[in-house]
């Protein structure tokens, strides 16, 4: 009686013609916010993504977020549970239900690791690695680019399943830049989706001719790796003092040294994080390389990315 009283008491929301009740809030950034909440018919926790739309632009992204989710039925992209618009005294919120992964995100399980003075073992690298990638090839093969991979995008469960997250900065893999406005429209994009310190070259500085394709992707992940390896990324501190991110992009990345990781391993993260976007890889190659380091003592890196 008492559980049930206290139900009663806690705010609910319905979405889907299903009850759901509000447990406490998870995280929350510049328009949107996230919370933990259980479903009054099967008991289980989920994440609850609420975008506040001030405009009509912003429903559209909202909406277009949503579409993103639906495309997609893969074990390592977060699948989307049900959704709603609410419409409030002339205001709007979107409503994206997720799955709750209770172990949180990469970034949270690299914190953790830093704080204790630990590291991740390199075969654990690999395996994130791999699910990373394979939900990564299936946004591309599907046309899409992810856009805004880091470390806070990706979830990871009890097992260390990662489920790639936040669909709202994803878009059509290729995009034809014709002329200086258009290239200044991109770069202005860039700046407010895609996150600074994971943001491939190509995005800081628009050529008013050219074409700007999913190994945007393949730099973020790179980054990722880094991050596996070093707990922080590449460019964290960069940004952090105040110094030029878009300037250091520019030369190769490098690996501090003595670095206790394979040679095979540090191949590949220097083979992701090329400068030239041309020069990068796609992701069925660096599939190809991960299933060979974890088939493998990690000694070599085919470079071979016909």
């Amino acid at each position: 009686m008492g559980h049930a009283l206290c139900i009663c008491s806690r705010s609910a929301i319905t979405i889907d013609n299903k009850k759901y009740y509000f447990i406490q809030k998870l995280d929350e950034g510049g328009f949107s916010y996230v919370d933990l909440v259980e479903g009054s018919h099967d008991g289980r926790f989920y994440a609850l993504k609420r975008i506040l739309c001030h405009d009509r632009e912003a429903r559209q992204e909202a909406q277009t977020e949503v579409e993103m989710h639906q495309l997609f039925s893969h074990p390592n992209i977060l699948g989307l549970t049900g959704h709603s618009f609410m419409e409030r005294a002339g205001k709007c919120e979107a409503w994206l239900l997720l799955p709750y992964i209770s172990k949180g995100s990469l970034w949270s399980v690299l914190e953790k690791l830093r704080d204790k003075g630990s590291s991740v073992s390199e075969s654990r690298i690999l395996n994130i690695l791999h699910g990373v990638c394979e939900g990564l090839k299936a946004i591309h093969d599907a046309g899409y680019a992810h856009r805004d991979l880091k470390p806070t995008n990706v979830l990871l469960d009890e097992n260390d399943r990662p489920y790639l997250m936040d669909l709202g900065s994803m878009n059509k893999a290729s995009m034809e830049v014709r002329g200086s406005r258009e290239a200044m429209r991109v770069q202005d994009w860039a700046a407010q989706r895609c996150t600074i310190s994971y943001r491939a070259p190509e995005l800081f500085s628009v050529e008013s001719h050219c074409i700007i394709d999913e190994r945007t992707d393949i730099w973020s992940l790179g980054c990722v790796l880094y991050c596996m390896m070093m707990l922080e990324g590449p460019y964290d501190l960069i940004f952090q003092k105040g110094d030029s991110v878009a300037l250091a992009v520019q030369n190769p990345v490098s690996i501090p040294q003595p670095c206790s990781y394979s040679q095979g391993l540090q191949t590949l993260l220097s083979s992701t994080m090329v400068s030239n976007p041309q020069e990068r890889p796609r992701i069925s190659w660096v599939l190809h390389q991960i299933q060979n380091l974890q088939g493998s003592d990690g000694t070599a890196v085919d470079t071979n990315r016909v």
